[in-house]
């Protein structure tokens, strides 16, 4: 197996398969409601639907970054607004972090191993992870999702005893 199947592996992992770190995103979101996902039940802590777009914003990035376009935030934002939180805006929100994360597996999955260890277009300063390699941007977002991933299993518990 190459590293770039290894690295699509991880990134399906802690998606939607059996993360070591514990629930999966997609099993975390299974039975969360529009309502449960827009609760802001910590104060000033994002909410699980933040995160989704969050999540959602940063798989895009690191795919546009792998096809060779200048680093920066994503076009959609950092924190994209959520906007009306119906159940129908909530599914289409975990629907198109499941396209993305779908686009981004199938672009780590055709990425030349051999451009694994080049720079990213990043004309940054090097200052809080800007100019990194293919390789650490990769496993940097699969860090980002299991992150991620804790926080939102813990508003979900939170969220639940409410």
């Amino acid at each position: 197996m190459s590293e770039t199947q290894r690295i699509a592996d991880e990134l399906l992992r802690g998606h939607a398969g059996e993360p070591w770190h514990g629930s999966s995103i997609t099993t975390l979101l299974r039975d969360v409601t529009a309502a449960q996902a827009a609760s802001r039940s910590v104060p000033h802590v994002h909410t699980v639907w933040q995160l989704v777009l969050h999540m959602t914003a940063w798989k895009h990035e690191v795919r546009r970054r792998l096809a060779g376009e200048p680093a920066g935030d994503p076009p959609e934002g950092d924190w994209p607004e959520v906007g009306a939180t119906t159940p129908e805006r909530w599914r289409e929100a975990v629907e198109r972090l499941n396209e993305a994360q779908t686009a981004l597996v199938a672009a780590v999955r055709e990425f030349p191993e051999s451009r694994l260890f080049e720079p990213t277009n990043d004309a940054r300063d090097g200052q809080g992870g800007a100019g990194v390699s293919n390789y650490v941007l990769l496993h940097g977002l699969a860090q980002h999702d299991a992150y991620h991933a804790g926080q939102i299993a813990l508003l979900v518990k939170v969220v639940r005893m409410l």
